[in-house]
């Protein structure tokens, strides 16, 4: 069946019977002759023909045991109206030729929304196509522009013309990585206060940065972040640390991992004792020569004892030259007690809390923030109970507040032991 889709907005299929043989011919003529003049001059079928307001009707038929059956089809561009009526007209048929017939409307059709679902679907296949070409294409676009912009925010700084970010010298915190590359990613991610130390070897701006500012290394999660650490730990004032997963470069994080990271930080002092980075000096110094001197006094002692000491035979029992037994003295004062009740409640906790001089928590924090919250805690804080290791830092910042007591659970590599603060560890409580 051919239907000029330009000119028809609606299909008439009709079904018809007849009680003999007809044919297509037979059915055309009978459906242009008995509607001939029942509709009047303006729904004519010739007329209607001529003018193109209606198509050239289809007929599909088929005979059988001697009765024809077939399917009529009338295109129209009349209005729904129009049709409907030139369609009611159909059924009004009851011969074809010399054989009774009967003509009944299946359905009218409208061509359009058939037409709509066909644009629909074609439209679908090419916005798909169109989608996966874009994409690629519009991706690597972004991605082009996006790099340009973070070329043009890399600066040079200082005299080694080191890779940094653009809020370097306006912020109060910045953060060394390893490479330019890591600068880029940062810089992706909206983090402008960043700077390459380019090596192992610390140049003299990121030394001088480290004095004025507060410093975070991070770095990647490799030996060669490891050692990059060590030297900055060496030469320069850094105060926290950040490392990649296990295997992986800052350049390659995404920006969910790279927050992640920076917020995982430890503080310097904190990591190399976890690592074991540094010499051992300062307390662990003063340790091992009282050991030495303990040692050394055991034995004189242990010698004038041999050089006295008498045959079993001839010592005596003088019961009488015992002394009363006196009552223990108590370890742990009052205070240091309520100190071994907080660092319990601590325990595998990673926070610190601050105490007034009635043993009153002030404030809870997390240990990564001590030092922070300390530089900012008024005079009230008389004592420092933390679930971690007590730094060079904390002390120092103890010192500067007028902070009496400092426990935890053991002390790290401490250089310069103050001697106006009681220090306390876990062991010490026990």
């Amino acid at each position: 069946m051919d239907i000029d889709p330009s000119t028809t907005k609606y299909l008439i299929q009709a079904k018809l019977s007849t009680d003999g043989i007809v044919e297509k011919p037979d059915i055309v003529g009978a459906i242009f002759g008995q509607t001939e003049g029942l509709l009047g001059d303006e729904l004519d079928l010739r007329d209607l023909q001529k003018s193109g307001r209606i198509g050239r009707i289809e007929v599909e038929v088929s005979s059988n045991k001697g009765k024809s059956e077939g399917i009529v089809y009338v295109p129209s561009s009349l209005d729904q109206v129009e049709t409907a009526i030139l369609a009611s007209a159909l059924e009004t048929i009851d011969r074809v030729g010399p054989c009774k017939a009967r003509i009944s409307i299946d359905k009218i059709e409208d061509v359009r929304i058939s037409k709509r679902n066909k644009i629909i679907e074609r439209a679908k296949v090419l916005l798909n196509e169109l989608m996966k070409t874009s994409k690629t294409s519009g991706g690597d676009l972004t991605d082009s522009v996006r790099q340009s912009f973070q070329m043009e925010e890399v600066q040079h700084y200082g005299k080694e013309r080191l890779p940094a970010g653009p809020n370097i010298d306006d912020s109060d915190a910045i953060i060394v990585v390893e490479g330019r590359s890591d600068v880029l990613n940062m810089l992706k991610y909206g983090i402008k206060n960043a700077i390459a130390v380019e090596g192992t070897n610390v140049p003299q701006a990121i030394i001088t940065l480290a004095k004025e500012k507060v410093v975070t290394a991070f770095v990647d999660g490799d030996r060669g972040g490891e050692l990059i650490i060590r030297e900055l730990l060496e030469v320069a004032e850094i105060d926290f640390v950040a490392r990649a997963p296990n295997g992986q470069e800052v350049e390659e994080l995404t920006q969910k991992q790279m927050v992640k990271c920076l917020r995982n930080k430890v503080p310097a002092d904190q990591f190399a004792e976890m690592v074991n980075l540094g010499a051992s000096s300062g307390r662990n110094g003063e340790k091992q020569g009282r050991s030495e001197e303990g040692r050394g006094d055991r034995g004189r002692r242990d010698d004038d004892r041999d050089r006295r000491r008498e045959p079993r035979e001839s010592r005596q029992p003088r019961h009488e030259d015992r002394p009363p037994p006196q009552p223990p003295i108590p370890r742990l004062s009052p205070e240091q007690l309520r100190f071994k009740d907080v660092l319990s409640e601590l325990n595998n906790s990673s926070k610190a809390k601050l105490l007034n001089e009635n043993g009153n928590v002030l404030k809870e924090v997390h240990v990564s923030k001590l030092a922070e919250t300390l530089k900012e805690s008024g005079t009230g804080v008389r004592a420092v109970v933390l679930d971690g290791i007590i730094t060079q830092r904390v002390l120092d910042l103890a010192v500067e507040k007028n902070i009496s007591s400092v426990v935890g659970v053991k002390v790290g590599n401490v250089a310069k032991l103050p001697t106006n603060v009681e220090i306390l560890t876990k062991e010490d409580l026990s």
